[in-house]
């Protein structure tokens, strides 16, 4: 089976069957990792490991906290503002979910959409676009799971900015300086889903003009190192099994060299076959979520060609309905078999048709 699933999406295999040995007996202490406290002593090593490793991945600089939460980036959208938002807050509305990001921090000040690209269904990533100054943060997303566009360098501007980076984390290096959090759900290149995790500017902590409710205060949890309630326990040792395993394959550096060349072996491909085309604006095409229809002149084929490639072994590549046809979701765990076999089956599909 090909895992092209866009979130809960593929673990490299030896994450799974590391975390399915500790679910059965904890480091040999004849627990599961299913049932031991979260308080005791030898599951507090897994919480600093995993936070550890992300500063060391990402180069994290001094001044940063890293915290894990549950209730994934969507709670985020509203836990970031009341953080964060003091007079007014801008934000870049590249698809679903930066819109519903949006929506959430109206609850808490004044927003401005910056720029958009809803006009053409989010094809594109918006360009030469002002940033106020008097932003109290930009927010963005960094890369658009539904459309398939990504934005992969870091943006110039002049004020801080707070990135969902839901599904390119890790994928990558990031300067975290320009950031003031970074926030994502771990279930596309992290972990298993049941965690989030926000790498946020510790000196930017405590400056909102209003009474933040206990578990939504940052503070909160910074100061208890992500104890104050019990914490997500396996998903939290799925992620670390997972920084473990981009560390030995080479890290960020290493992922974001195997992401470009998949992303040029299938894009190849579409950009190749008479069957398909692609879905968004070439320069802007996301490395992790590869989206395509069918041309319209075989249009009637999109049904067929998808039980072709599920017969062949393809999973989760339908294209979410806001865009329909194709998406292949190509994290960090996916291989260059599994990419190549996808287009075999696009080649071979061709050649039928």
């Amino acid at each position: 089976m090909y895992n092209f699933n866009a979130g809960p999406s593929m673990l490299p295999r030896e994450v799974i069957e590391n975390t399915a040995k500790q679910i059965l007996d904890f480091n040999g202490v004849g627990l599961s990792l299913m049932e031991i406290s979260h308080r005791a002593k030898y599951f507090q090593p897994v919480v600093d490991e995993a936070e550890a490793l992300i500063k060391e991945l990402l180069d994290v600089p001094e001044g940063y906290s890293v915290i894990f939460l549950g209730g994934g980036a969507s709670l985020q959208f509203m836990q970031i503002p009341a953080n964060f938002l003091i007079k007014k807050a801008g934000y870049v509305n590249t698809g679903v979910w930066a819109k519903k990001a949006q929506k959430e921090a109206k609850h808490f000040g004044e927003v401005v959409e910056v720029a958009s690209s809803a006009d053409k269904n989010y094809s594109y990533l918006p360009k030469s676009y002002v940033i106020p100054t008097d932003l109290d943060y930009l927010h963005i997303t960094t890369n658009n799971t539904i459309y398939g566009t990504e934005i992969r360098k870091e943006l110039d501007s002049p004020v801080p900015m707070i990135a969902d980076m839901s599904s390119d984390i890790m994928s990558r290096p990031v300067d975290v300086s320009k950031y003031t959090a970074i926030y994502g759900g771990a279930q596309k290149n992290l972990a298993m889903a049941g965690v989030t995790f926000v790498i946020v500017k510790d000196d930017m902590l405590g400056k909102a003009p209003r009474e933040i409710p206990t578990m939504l205060d940052y503070r909160t949890h910074v100061e208890k190192g992500s104890m104050f309630n019990t914490p997500p326990v396996v998903p939290i040792y799925s992620m670390l099994e997972t920084l473990r395993w981009v560390k030995a394959q080479g890290g960020v550096k290493e992922m974001d060299r195997r992401a470009q060349e998949r992303a040029k072996i299938v894009y190849g491909e579409i950009d190749r076959n008479k069957l398909f085309h692609g879905t968004v604006e070439t320069e802007d095409r996301s490395v992790m979520n590869l989206c395509f229809v069918m041309n319209e002149e075989y249009a009637e084929l999109e049904k067929p060609f998808l039980d072709f490639a599920t017969d062949r072994g393809m999973v989760g590549i339908k294209g979410h309905r806001s865009v329909g046809g194709f998406r292949a979701s190509c994290y960090n765990a996916m291989t260059l078999e599994g990419v190549n076999a996808l287009v075999q089956a696009m080649k071979d599909f061709e050649a039928q048709h």
